[in-house]
């Protein structure tokens, strides 16, 4: 067999292969050059989905906001070529916006040129950044491959042209550009790890967790100490790719000043930025900071600078002698000190400070107080109230059936005093986060769609309950089913609801802690549920096997109701003790955070 017959005969095994199952993971290199899925089946003609970029024009190192958008899709593949020759490698990197719905993939010798799915979840928006290679070509087209379904795609959608309207000729030397623009200055490595020595009496430091000491690699550490007409700054924390602070004039990303030390090939790059909005940071051309230094040991990055408490000539930098909130960030940088999002929620400071002003020691929190409390609140209604009043209202009615309060039966105003509270209280959470948020999420997955499930049946079953029959009415039996099977479902639900947003990044508690111990809590209930419907059942046999006497019948009842009754109190005591433990470990790892 001839060598192009032999390549054709491999690339058929290929695509007979892969259309097995196609790429739900989006490892589809093997369709770098012609963007082509190999699902035995031809592209349709005339694509549903378009692409759209924030801008029309780039010089190299801009970033150009990418959007993918359509009816539902499972796949996708986009890339940036040259748009006078389209067949051409990919040109320029990507950067992800959401790593659960996109992956970066390497076509060629460019790495990061190209974006992918990461499973066959369906999707509706894809939103990627571009950045400009010194390189680039005079006009750059965005193109797209999009998998509606396994038979249904389309192949290289045409995107929008950008270009660069002064675009270095093929023959100008790159390097001489960027020597002629470079500012940089002198930078010097760190000999040992910072220290607290002084906060709160000579810098204004920030601490996470609090007071914890910087030269722990659990520490994140930031410190500002005034010297004449500029301020010495050190940052460091348990970081492989990069370390940011931010200053701001509310507790939003946006309109921002920032700084940011960037690990590049095992060597730090400080810089400032400006934010502006949730776009990734753009990185200033000139450079105002001074007496630059850095050290990178057993994952901890530190670095320090100095800069002017005021800078005129720069725009974007912040004067130190005003009052802010201080944001601490972390995250992920590829090898060419390309940051990405950062990995968990920033710390934000409680308040506005003067960095510069009375030396302070403080730490901050990486969960905003609303969403704090909005967790606090479903905890307590989710762990304590509704549960108890489940197991009151399920084993108790024999036990308090002749007690009473306030003319009602005992167990029946416990259970409707805790199933109120638990209304109470998912209600006031409900609004914490739209408050928050200031309208809906688009970031939280599902936790939000179940979230509103939750409180629809929290309101629906009291106002059911208002409708309850009479105790022998002939649709009693079918209202018992549907008060049950609703209260069932919220609380399965909620569980659920629980599960997702204790790993948002708006809360994030430690993981795998809060994963266990949600699932303790589950095996707790259900070990207590299973307990008290055994003991229930053998009360039950142990009245019937009893012998034909009146006398003993009444005797024995009398005896198996009080050993019953003692055994149920003596296990409710212990559930709500355990409970009560449960809600304390979430409600100080939320306070921790």
């Amino acid at each position: 067999m001839e060598l192009p017959g032999l390549a054709f005969a491999v690339w058929m095994f290929i695509c007979f292969y892969a259309s097995v199952d196609g790429y739900p993971s989006g490892k589809i290199r093997e369709a770098c050059t012609s963007m082509v899925p190999c699902h035995g089946s031809s592209p349709q003609l005339s694509p549903e989905h378009t692409i759209t970029v924030n801008g029309t024009e780039f010089k190299p190192g801009d970033n150009i906001e990418v959007h993918l958008s359509g009816p539902d899709f499972e796949g996708f593949f986009i890339q940036a070529r040259d748009a006078e020759h389209l067949d051409s490698p990919a040109v320029g990197s990507f950067m992800l916006v959401d790593r659960r719905l996109s992956q970066l993939l390497t076509c060629g010798r460019t790495k990061n040129s190209a974006v992918s799915h990461t499973s066959k979840t369906k999707k509706k928006y894809i939103q990627v950044y571009w950045i400009a290679p010194g390189d680039a070509p005079k006009r750059v087209q965005f193109l797209a491959t999009v998998v509606k379904k396994y038979k249904t795609f389309w192949v290289k959608i045409p995107g929008p042209v950008v270009s660069q309207p002064n675009a270095l000729s093929p023959t100008t030397p790159l390097h001489a550009t960027s020597e002629a623009i470079s500012t940089s200055r002198p930078i010097s490595y760190l000999s040992k790890p910072f220290n607290a020595s002084g906060c709160g009496s000579m810098k204004f430091c920030i601490r996470n967790p609090s007071n914890c000491d910087p030269e722990s690699a659990s520490c994140f550490f930031l410190s500002f100490k005034q010297d004449k007409s500029s301020a010495f700054i050190e940052m460091s924390g348990p970081s492989e790719g990069y370390l940011a602070f931010a200053l701001s004039h509310d507790q939003w990303m946006g309109d921002d000043d920032a700084y940011l030390c960037v690990n590049e090939d095992h060597r730090v790059h400080v810089s400032t930025a400006y934010l502006k909005g949730r776009s990734p940071p753009v990185l200033d051309s000139e450079n105002a900071l001074e007496d630059v230094s850095w050290r990178l040991v057993d994952g901890v990055l530190q670095c320090s600078f100095r800069r002017s408490i005021r800078l005129p000539a720069y725009e974007g930098r912040f004067n130190l002698d005003a009052s802010y909130y201080i944001f601490l960030a972390d995250g992920e940088a590829s090898e060419g000190g390309l940051i990405y999002k950062h990995r968990h929620q920033p710390l934000i400071t409680n308040g506005i400070y003067n960095v510069t002003g009375l030396p302070q020691d403080i730490g901050g929190s990486r969960s905003p107080r609303l969403i704090k409390a909005h967790g606090a609140l479903m905890f307590v209604a989710w762990i304590t109230t509704v549960s108890i009043g489940v197991i009151v209202a399920r084993f108790f009615k024999p036990v308090w059936s002749h007690s009473f309060l306030f003319g009602k039966e005992m167990w029946f105003q416990v259970h409707r005093v805790l199933m109120l509270t638990t209304v109470m209280l998912t209600s006031i959470s409900f609004v914490l986060p739209f408050i928050y948020r200031g309208g809906w999420s688009q970031q939280a997955g599902f936790h939000p769609y179940l979230g509103c499930t939750v409180m629809a049946l929290t309101i629906f079953q009291p106002l059911m309950a208002g409708f309850r029959p009479s105790r022998h009415a002939p649709r009693r039996q079918l209202f018992n089913w549907f008060h049950w099977s609703t209260g069932t479902t919220a609380r399965i639900l909620a569980v659920v609801t629980m599960f997702l947003g204790m790993d948002l990044p708006a809360l994030d508690l430690p993981d795998p802690w809060d994963t266990y111990t949600m699932i303790g809590f589950v095996a707790w209930h259900v070990s207590i549920d299973v307990l008290l419907e055994i003991q229930s059942y053998c009360l039950v046999r142990k009245v019937e096997v009893i012998e034909d006497d009146r006398v003993q019948i009444l005797q024995s009842l009398t005896s198996a109701e009080a050993e019953g009754r003692l055994f149920k109190q003596i296990v409710l005591t212990i559930y709500v003790c355990g409970n009560t433990v449960f809600l304390i470990a979430f409600l100080a790892a939320i306070n921790q955070i």
